[in-house]
């Protein structure tokens, strides 16, 4: 039964990709037409999340706290680090010794 659901899904899929019928091929001067500016401010927000967990998982925040921001992060990437860096009251948290032990 499911690999019956998973054929009929990839074949939904295959059905909803746009087919040309005039295949012409331009080349534009213009990468920000076709999204590089998109990847570059995506592996900008990315590296942000990042450094942001990073100082999360170094605090000396209960686990529960530290799980909390890091999956409001990793929901909501841009907004989450904008609420983590306004409202997380940072230097408090910050212990400046690094990763707790775990034993």
């Amino acid at each position: 039964m499911f690999s019956l659901v998973l054929q009929l899904c990839l074949a939904a899929l295959t059905l909803a990709a746009p087919i040309d019928s005039d295949p012409t091929f331009t080349v534009q001067a213009d990468a920000w037409q076709y999204g590089t500016g998109g990847g570059i401010l995506g592996f900008i927000v990315l590296v942000i999340d990042v450094l942001a967990w990073m100082e999360i998982l170094k605090s000396n925040r209960p686990p529960l706290h530290k799980i909390l921001w890091c999956v409001l992060i990793f929901i909501l990437p841009v907004v989450g680090v904008i609420i983590y860096w306004l409202f997380a009251d940072r230097a408090k948290h910050n212990s400046g010794a690094g990763y707790e032990p775990i034993a």
